[in-house]
């Protein structure tokens, strides 16, 4: 079988393909990228085939879930063993918005490191330090890694993925306040904006928990359904336009925070159902530190939680419905800090391809 990885008109990229939760990514050795910011954002716009809304000349899916990137290194902090820098390729626009980190592309970058050599193994269980560049935070990614090699097959089945894989345990920690300052950053643990109560936190990622009977709908509509909605997404995008500021993250109309989870009450056992605007579209899931975050509203009755039985002592488990099954997010006392919900929970992940990607030379 021939290979390409050379021609005039190309540059060719190391890179891999790599399922990370539910969503996907491609991941890159820091090493590999320019080192100008500005020249290694449009290789990745190139690879990615931004600005087009299909991405059609590119690897990217032409959906929030695929088109994300991870860009990997070995960490200079002595708390953790690798950085981990996230990307979430803006669809239709020329830009790579960095503010937000992706924990469920987090569940690949230990896996990524362990395969790329740039951590070792320590056992049949190896446990890698992970610095969240985009907010600075720490998690602590637990692998399974018999023989001293990554296992990627196994039986953890996650909702969204129709396969089981080998368990990747992430444990979060000293997260509460990671892009806002503080786990409450209006001060606040339930605000009233544009007449619509609202609990705005960030426990991993600056999150709006609205009830979303407040907003005139059910909270068990299709995410199609809330789409084709442009009065709902009007009230749901002012409200975040005008919480931007009061969180402490300035004007977002560009940018991709706060997430938008409106709340209603469960209806396959869980603790609450939830519809999420990322930001102006509605997902068909939920991001693995946006359930953190809702669900550290729900252990809290005095949120906007608390009419749908929210409240509890922690250690507990927040069971967070979303539109394609459920995620249960794992809340419990960090001992370093009890200020805040320290969070834990399982993903899985695989590569789905590795060698070159190819990209236009500028």
């Amino acid at each position: 079988m021939s290979r390409i990885t050379h021609h005039p008109d190309l540059v060719a990229i190391p890179c891999v393909w790599m399922r990370g939760g539910t969503s996907k990514a491609a991941f890159f050795m820091a090493s590999d990228l320019p080192q100008d910011k500005a020249e290694r954002d449009r290789l990745i716009l190139a690879v990615m085939g931004s600005p087009d809304q299909r991405q059609i000349d590119g690897i990217g899916g032409a959906n929030p879930l695929t088109t994300k990137v991870a860009i990997i290194g070995k960490s200079a902090d002595d708390e953790a063993d690798l950085d981990y820098l996230f990307g979430q390729v803006v669809i239709g626009e020329s830009r790579i918005d960095y503010s937000p980190t992706c924990g469920n592309i987090l569940a690949g970058v230990a896996p990524f490191g362990l395969d790329q050599g740039l951590v070792a193994a320590t056992g049949d269980v190896t446990h890698v330090r992970i610095r969240m560049v985009n907010t600075n935070g720490l998690c602590e990614a637990v692998v399974q890694t018999p023989g001293g090699r990554v296992a990627y097959a196994g039986d953890t089945r996650i909702s969204g993925v129709p396969t089981a894989n080998a368990p990747i345990e992430l444990r979060f920690r000293d997260i509460a306040g990671s892009s806002c300052g503080s786990l409450y950053p209006t001060g606040n643990k339930t605000d009233r904006v544009n007449g619509v109560m609202v609990t705005c936190i960030d426990n991993g990622m600056p999150v709006v928990v609205m009830n979303a009977a407040d907003l005139g709908i059910a909270g068990t509509e299709s995410p199609a359904e809330l789409d084709a909605n442009a009065e709902l997404k009007a009230k749901v995008e002012a409200i975040r336009l005008a919480v931007g500021p009061l969180m402490g993250l300035g004007d977002v109309t560009n940018k991709v925070v706060p997430k938008m989870s409106l709340i209603s009450p469960p209806r396959d056992g869980g603790h609450l159902n939830t519809r999420t605007f990322i930001p102006k579209k509605c997902h068909d899931a939920i991001g693995v530190l946006g359930a953190a975050s809702v669900a550290t509203a729900f252990a809290d009755a005095e949120t906007v939680c608390g009419g749908l039985g929210g409240g509890a002592d922690i250690p507990f488990d927040v069971s967070v419905e979303h539109p394609t099954g459920e995620f249960t997010i794992r809340l419990f006392v960090d001992p370093r800090d009890d200020r805040a919900p320290a969070v834990a929970l399982l993903r899985t992940a695989r590569p789905l391809f590795e060698g070159v990607v190819l990209a236009p030379k500028a």
